[in-house]
């Protein structure tokens, strides 16, 4: 079983859902083996960032896997405490030498640091046209940080990576990035759990034979959006990938659409403007 691929504003394609590395309590010393473990299992996508402290183990297991790299799709990010033009142009150095690979396939702005974010993303922007990156984006910028960074962008961002689930459904962002050519993408698909027994996903759950967590990936997927579920857990990771043998229909993913409640996980990231 392998990922749909959804193709990128500047033509390369990213596998839709993919696996993320982490977790609040996350043991980095059984990232390399949940990597293995997925690209055994089809995901052919990877994301990762410097601030999880687990580029490394990502790398060993770049280098373990019969995978041949092109098929692998690598994601990492530049944290805020290294945000600026000359510390983000470093910062890629280091996650290159981190993950032991010659080029990372989509390097994000991992939040919308004030006062950091013009020059971040001219850095990103001067990586990209040095051709040592396939694609840049950001992470947590919503409505107003977008329409921010158009205003001096020369190159439109390939991804927006933000927590976006029926319960934290920033509906506006999605359109805007349509809008604008900017592929969406979903972090915490799952809430970490915390809508897990909720009636509404239970009903569906059982409708479509499925897990709650099934169809809430299902759910961005069905939308065009990129998706990585995070799991160190072998049988987690494979549950979360077996959701390409069915699709919702189009009053259940209205349903769905309509739950939202302001359910976050993460940082507000309209606290950073």
């Amino acid at each position: 079983m392998i990922s749909p691929k959804i193709i990128l504003n500047n033509g390369i394609e990213i596998p839709q859902v993919g696996l993320g590395v982490f977790e609040e309590d996350f043991d980095i010393s059984k990232t390399k083996e949940a990597v293995k473990y997925a690209l055994e299992v089809g995901y052919r996508h990877i994301d990762t960032a410097a601030v999880y402290q687990n580029e490394e183990e990502v790398g060993k297991a770049l280098k373990e896997t019969t995978v041949p790299r092109n098929e692998i799709f690598v994601t990492t990010k530049v944290w805020n405490s290294e945000q600026g033009y000359d510390s983000t142009l470093r910062a890629y150095e280091n996650s290159l030498k981190s993950l032991q690979l010659d080029y990372i396939d989509l390097y994000l702005v991992h939040w919308p640091v004030k006062n950091k974010r013009k020059d971040t993303w001219k850095a990103l922007e001067k990586i990209y046209e040095e051709k040592r990156v396939r694609a840049i984006g950001i992470s947590n910028y919503l409505v107003p940080h977008l329409e921010e960074l158009s205003t001096y962008a020369h190159i439109i961002p390939a991804v927006n990576q933000i927590e976006f689930t029926p319960y934290c459904n920033e509906k506006d962002t999605l359109d805007w990035c349509r809008k604008n050519g900017i592929a969406l993408e979903s972090y915490s698909p799952l809430v970490r759990g915390l809508k897990r027994n909720d009636p509404p996903l239970l009903k569906l759950a059982e409708k479509y034979g499925k897990s709650t967590f099934q169809i809430l990936i299902r759910w961005a997927v069905d939308q065009g959006v990129i998706t990585i579920p995070k799991s160190s857990s072998p049988n987690r990771i494979s549950n979360n990938f077996e959701v390409f043998d069915f699709c919702l229909n189009e009053s259940d993913l209205e349903s769905l659409s309509h739950l939202h409640d302001g359910t976050r996980v993460a940082d507000d990231p309209m606290d950073y403007l």
